[in-house]
């Protein structure tokens, strides 16, 4: 059953509220409003919980297909793009723009007609920049097979409407796994950071005219 929030009565200059917030939702489907009683701290902290996961799924068509009859890998690049930029942007409630894209692993091929489930999380968060990994399944809609067949990590900046960096809220780590997907994405982050100065390193340039 889906709710939506309706309202919230003003529990301050009410004697019977000051104990707990009275919540009305209601009900999207029998449209009938159903009181939810919250304390004072589970409210505040249903208000303030963060945004940090978002999950899309996407038939796969004939127009996303390849000379092989299967999914072309830039039709899921920009799939992957799209729900990582909106699973950044609905945690920090602002524009973001990709910065990096690393690790993309195509485990196996996804076919025309397959159904495919994308699994975003906001990782790691750092002034202006957050990690968001996103894992893919494809489900075969005939067997109900189920197949893990990719997996990534973007860097999303945060950003004004002049394109400068904005910073973003500190992560609000919940649980042990979230703790240990931070960890993980703190590692690659210095880890790419090292790369990347390898890579500046070997850097040759060449000239406009070619070789």
């Amino acid at each position: 059953m889906s709710f939506s929030d309706d309202y919230i009565p003003d529990y301050k200059n009410n004697f019977k509220l000051k104990a707990e917030y009275l919540c009305y939702r209601r009900c999207l489907i029998c449209r009938v409003k159903l009181p939810v009683w919250l304390t004072p701290f589970a409210y505040k902290r249903l208000m303030n919980k963060q945004e940090k996961s978002l999950t899309m799924t996407v038939l796969m068509t004939p127009d996303m297909a390849n000379f092989s009859g299967n999914v072309h890998g830039g039709s899921l690049l920009k799939l992957l793009d799209q729900v990582a930029y909106a699973c950044a942007a609905k945690y920090c409630k602002n524009y973001v723009v990709t910065a990096a894209l690393d690790q993309v692993f195509f485990k196996q091929n996804v076919n025309v007609g397959e159904l495919v489930s994308f699994y975003a999380h906001v990782n790691y968060v750092g002034r202006s920049s957050m990690e968001v990994g996103v894992k893919v399944f494809a489900e075969n809609l005939r067997t109900h097979e189920k197949r893990h067949t990719t997996s990534c990590y973007f860097t999303m900046v945060a950003v004004d409407d002049d394109g400068k960096a904005v910073a973003v809220p500190k992560l609000q780590l919940e649980s042990e796994m979230e703790k240990q997907l931070y960890a993980a994405a703190e590692m690659r982050k210095k880890l790419r950071q090292e790369s990347l100065e390898k890579i500046r390193s070997l850097h040759v340039d060449v000239p406009e005219n070619g070789f």
